[in-house]
């Protein structure tokens, strides 16, 4: 476990790093462009673990004596394409009928005016989070822990992980006197959420769902890019549906106040899974 704990190592010096670079990040910066004083501490907060993840990437890489993804039991994928196409469709089709219902059954409504500029930030997020998400989480993540333990254990340590980081969000604008201590508070605001356990499960649950299909996907095919079609399908639809509907009530325990609470995201997922399985096993036989 030698690796395992490598990695979570890693993983403390990034945030201990973030919450000591932001405050800085966020006194100079507007000095060198205008550009950034529009941006609030937390803007400035969530950049600094970005830096430090990347900086802090090279050693750990170093001390795990990576060499190739072969390391990570990632193969080379001649079907990267189609492995993409088909994640993006196994996770929209379910999510995109469902919504077509909840729409006619008016539990979501349009909106008047169609935010065009909204969805060009959901399409950059659709490309771009799961690129991310992917080669850090089922890429690094997972191959580090797949060279010590089993890969059902692997793969449900890397499914908490990744449902505990998303909750690691602070809200906007908690810090408007920044100190030396902001970043500190940054994280400890991160969880406040917390303090509504029953949402809190609810969304773990989906997300711990929604990481093990993305982690199965990718010990099934050794490869990135059949999760990456199914992670980039849902966050394009989710936020679509998030841009252009608005809700018309709660339906708890089918659907809370998002896609990612209730029985229904459950259901959806699970179905994509069996969806998922059913055609790889398809793509993989023989064909005369």
């Amino acid at each position: 476990m030698k690796d395992a704990a490598k990695l979570f190592a890693y993983f403390f010096a990034v945030v201990i790093g973030g919450a000591l670079l932001a405050p800085p990040l966020f006194w100079t910066a507007p000095h060198f462009s205008a550009f950034f004083a529009k941006f609030d501490f937390e803007s400035f907060f969530h950049r600094a673990l970005l830096i430090c993840a990347l900086a802090f990437l090279w050693p750990l890489l170093r001390s795990l004596r990576l060499r190739s993804f072969r390391d990570l039991q990632l193969d080379e994928n001649r079907h990267a394409l189609r492995d993409v196409v088909a994640g993006i469709l196994l996770a929209t089709v379910p999510l995109f009928v469902a919504t077509i219902a909840l729409i006619g059954t008016r539990i979501f409504l349009l909106k008047n005016a169609v935010p065009w500029n909204a969805l060009g930030a959901v399409l950059a997020a659709a490309i771009v989070v799961p690129l991310i998400e992917e080669l850090f989480f089922r890429g690094l993540f997972l191959g580090i822990l797949l060279r010590s333990v089993r890969p059902v254990v692997a793969a449900l340590i890397t499914s908490g992980f990744f449902a505990i980081v998303h909750f690691l969000k602070a809200p906007t604008r908690t810090n408007e006197n920044v100190t030396w201590l902001s970043g500190f508070h940054s994280i400890a605001n991160s969880f406040a959420q917390f303090a509504d356990p029953i949402m809190v499960l609810a969304s773990f649950t989906t997300l711990f769902l929604i990481g093990w299909i993305l982690a199965d996907a990718r010990l099934r095919t050794r490869s990135l890019f059949l999760p990456i079609g199914l992670h980039s399908g849902w966050i394009f639809v989710a936020g679509v549906v998030g841009k252009m509907t608005k809700r018309e009530t709660i339906i708890l325990p089918w659907l809370g106040a998002n896609l990612l609470i209730g029985l229904l995201p459950l259901a959806l997922g699970l179905i994509t899974w069996a969806l998922m399985i059913g055609w790889l096993r398809y793509a993989n036989r023989p064909h005369s």
